[in-house]
């Protein structure tokens, strides 16, 4: 029992050091403190205080998702939607987005399909690093629309692409 307790020790004081040298928890970082950084809520880390857990507010706050939409989303250059074919009938809203013609209309969105993982959104920076993970199982094709259209930086206007590739 001993040796868990210097581990769990071990693995906070080190998210610390990474969270001061890199400025925030990534998704591995909160997996490993047992937080899903993609489905938390920053409310949900207010509640830790009711169950005497206030030592785990300020790690939990470093991997929650503000509750109320800002109007100035974070933009990504890039998005890879990630769904295994097999696990469509679970997911029939994702498989319809999937096989409509709705990705086309996001040229920085790639499908990937990824055997026996359930439907996620990895979202990229330039660089195509990912900055980013959200989990899409409960979304309906409307929802993964709206997103793309809110998280996804436009290409150019289709009047600007036709006069760059039309330059001499």
């Amino acid at each position: 029992m001993g040796t868990a307790v210097l581990y769990i020790t071990f693995v906070f004081f080190t998210l610390i050091y990474v969270k001061k040298s890199a400025g925030e928890f990534s998704t591995e970082d909160c997996a490993s403190l047992g937080f899903i950084k993609a489905n938390l809520l920053c409310s949900s880390c207010d509640q830790l205080k009711d169950f005497s857990l206030d030592q785990l507010v300020n790690h939990c706050k470093e991997c929650c998702h503000n509750d109320d939409s800002a109007p100035n989303e974070k933009k990504y250059a890039r998005a890879i939607l990630e769904v295994c074919t097999c696990k469509f009938p679970s997911y029939p809203q994702i498989q319809a987005f999937v096989k409509s013609d709705r990705p086309a209309k996001f040229p920085n969105l790639q499908i990937k399909y990824v055997r026996g993982l359930d439907p996620i959104i990895k979202l990229l920076d330039k660089d195509g690093i990912v900055r980013d993970t959200v989990a899409i199982e409960k979304w309906n094709t409307d929802s993964v629309e709206e997103f793309l259209n809110t998280h996804l930086e436009k290409e150019e206007d289709e009047d600007r692409s036709y006069l760059k590739t039309n330059q001499i």
